[in-house]
């Protein structure tokens, strides 16, 4: 063990900068990262505002954070693929490696998985942390430290943008226009998509995704979203539609949106079960697709970034220094509609 500076969120509504122990022992498959930037995350946000996403609950003190990069200043043994001084980012989902799940390759939905900042799991909003290398992956050196902590968001949007099956001149529809909702708006253009909706309530988040080419913003207060996609579309509908606002009253309406045999993709989280008009499904014959985390995406992630097909610096809205950490957090619960991304950087 070693004693460290860190974010530590002590319960609901209480975070301190502070020393704490953790561990920091290399074996001979892992690393020893120096932590360099670090997103703000909203269920690092929702575990400082609520102690408890479901059944993880903050029943101790726990440091947050699990969007990060930084540079390996130590490498274990058996360790072949990375060296000191390579810039990484981490994924910071860790399953049982000889898990069932695993083994078929489906290794986010593994019970077994430890997430950082997933209680009773620490994060690393601190200075270092060792980490399993076969999770830990070298930015090129086009890809900024900043941009490396966007590959763990952008995954998301990869996983649901892959789940989709797009094929190419697919019209999408995203409803959310959140930090996930952009991103999977970017994957659904970068997989083929020839233009995608993005749908919100908040004219400054659409005007932040509408800077993209092919996303069309779309206020559902004052512009009906089922005519925007129908006059697109002929009449048809979306190919698409990805559901990433994780609030009930987008599924009212969802089903209209979907072509007949489109496809719906589940990323939102209703916080309550929601009821769903399984009948219009059924007679249009929709596909539904759920998306858990992601599995073999930042690989993908990270090409695409150094390729410039996808830039994902628009979306950092403001990056702060770890003095600065908990003002970082107070800002991201107030939940300004011009933010997208805030991050943190380490000393």
């Amino acid at each position: 063990m070693a004693q460290q500076t860190a974010l530590v969120l002590e319960k609901q509504h209480e975070l301190r900068i502070r020393e704490i122990d953790l561990p920091l022992e290399v074996g001979p498959l892992d690393v020893r990262i120096k932590i360099h930037t670090v997103g703000v995350c909203g269920s690092d946000v929702h575990y400082y505002t609520h102690g408890r996403i479901g059944n993880f609950i903050v029943n101790e003190p726990m440091v947050l954070g699990h969007e990060a990069s930084g540079t390996v200043v130590e490498v274990g043994s058996d360790v072949r693929h990375l060296s000191v001084g390579d810039r990484v980012c981490m994924e910071p989902g860790v399953p049982d490696p000889n898990s069932r799940a695993s083994l078929l390759g489906i290794y986010n939905v593994d019970p077994a998985v430890t997430f950082w900042a997933t209680p009773p799991v620490h994060g690393v909003l601190v200075g270092e942390v060792v980490h399993p290398a076969n999770f830990t992956f070298r930015l090129p050196d086009n890809v900024s430290f900043a941009e490396g902590a966007m590959v763990e968001p952008f995954a998301v949007g990869l996983q649901a943008a892959q789940k989709a099956r797009i094929a190419p001149g697919d019209v999408g529809v995203v409803i959310g226009a959140g930090p996930i909702g952009i991103m999977i708006a970017l994957a659904a253009l970068a997989g083929g998509c020839a233009t995608v909706f993005v749908a919100d309530l908040m004219d400054e988040k659409l005007e932040i995704a509408g800077r993209y080419p092919g996303i069309v913003p779309i206020n559902i207060r004052n512009q009906s979203l089922k005519d925007a996609v129908n006059a697109q579309t002929n009449g048809w509908g979306a190919d698409v539609v990805f559901e990433a606002s994780g609030s009930p009253k987008a599924w009212e309406t969802l089903l209209e949106l979907p072509r007949p045999a489109g496809v719906v993709v589940v990323v939102g989280l209703p916080v309550h079960p929601t009821p769903m008009d399984w009948a219009t499904a059924s007679t249009k014959e929709v596909r539904f697709e759920t998306v858990f985390r992601y599995a073999h995406q930042y690989p993908r992630a990270i090409q695409m970034m150094a390729s410039g097909k996808v830039d994902l610096k628009p979306l950092i809205s403001e990056t702060m220094p770890f003095e600065r950490a908990i003002e970082a957090f107070e800002r991201a619960a107030e939940g300004r509609p011009t933010d997208v991304k805030l991050q943190i950087t380490m000393p």
